[in-house]
C-alpha cells in the first residue's frame, strides 16, 4: 500500500477535528469550530499556527497578494474550515488552487456544517 504524503500528521488533524465536532455537532459559524481546533491542537501538542498568512505564487513568482488560511499545522499543512451544508465543486476547486498557489503540498478542507464531520485532502506536488 502507498503512504500518503504527511500520513501521521494529517490523520492527527482529522481525528481532533472529529472530536469537536462530536463535542459541538453542526450549526456554528466557522470561527466557533476553529476556536475548538485551536484548544485540540493546543493540547494534544500539535504545532500550528493560526490565520496563517501565505504567500502566493504565480509563475514561479511571488506576488504582492497574499492570502489567509485558517491553519497551518506541523509547518506543512494547510487547514481550511468550512461550516456549510456541504464541500461542493466550488470549495474544492478553491482549497486545490490556494494549495497550487502556495508552497505547501496538502490541505485539508474541513466541513462542520454536515450532521458528521466531513473532509478533504488535497494533495500537490510541484512539476519543478
Amino acid at each position: 500500500m502507498t503512504k500518503l504524503t504527511f500520513e501521521e500528521e494529517t490523520y492527527k488533524v482529522i481525528g481532533l477535528s472529529i472530536k469537536v465536532h462530536k463535542k459541538l455537532g453542526k450549526g456554528f459559524q466557522e470561527a466557533v469550530y476553529k476556536e475548538a481546533l485551536t484548544k485540540e491542537l493546543t493540547k494534544a501538542e500539535i504545532t500550528f499556527e493560526k490565520d496563517k498568512e501565505l504567500s502566493i505564487y504565480y509563475d514561479g513568482n511571488q506576488m504582492e497578494k497574499s492570502l489567509l488560511t485558517d491553519f497551518v499545522c506541523f509547518g506543512k499543512i494547510m487547514v481550511y474550515i468550512k461550516a456549510t451544508d456541504s464541500l461542493n465543486d466550488s470549495l474544492k476547486k478553491q482549497a486545490l488552487n490556494y494549495l497550487k498557489s502556495t508552497n505547501l503540498e496538502v490541505c485539508l478542507l474541513m466541513n462542520f456544517g454536515e450532521n458528521s464531520l466531513t473532509w478533504k485532502r488535497f494533495i500537490h506536488t510541484p512539476s519543478e
